[in-house]
């Protein structure tokens, strides 16, 4: 059965997933690439480095946001969502959004070689020292699927 989500579901899709994919464009081509994530209700928060998608986005700061819950090809949830980006300059701003980031990420960690790079996890004590660019993207609209089969699925080939 295919659907529609309604706002409670999208916002617990947002909320439960940690990795997105964002879209943006320069004005020719869109540029659409993973990105992990914290989401608030309002905006998504995320930490990149300078690069192509930066240089986009400041650009043309409206952008699209995707994620996706895959159970299997006939049980999943997709939410796509339209927003504009901001970057965050601000201490105050660049402080709050790194803490979430490494509120919402940190836990889920499972390997060493996580903590391997002087970028992460984020340190609290001053932002201004953390290399990259700080965003949120402040979500304006909002809409989501879902397929969901009775039955369990069934493989027809095997690896």
């Amino acid at each position: 059965m295919l659907g529609i989500l309604t706002m409670p579901e999208i916002e617990r899709l947002l909320s439960k997933e940690v990795v997105g994919r964002i879209g943006c464009t320069d004005g020719e081509k869109v540029y659409i690439v993973p990105i992990s994530y914290a989401y608030d209700g309002e905006y998504i928060y995320c930490h990149t480095h300078e690069g192509l998608k930066v240089d986009m986005m400041r650009k043309h700061p409206i952008v699209g946001f995707e994620v996706d819950h895959m159970q299997n090809m006939a049980n999943w949830q997709s939410v796509i969502a339209h927003g504009k980006f901001e970057e965050l300059k601000e201490l105050s701003l660049r402080k709050d959004a790194l803490e979430r980031l490494n509120g919402r990420i940190l836990p889920l960690v499972s390997s060493e070689t996580t903590h391997l790079s002087k970028d992460w996890p984020f340190s609290p004590a001053d932002p201004n020292n953390i290399d990259g660019v700080t965003f949120r993207i402040r979500l304006e609209e909002k809409t989501g699927r879902f397929e969901k089969s009775p039955a369990p699925a069934q493989t027809f080939f095997s690896i």
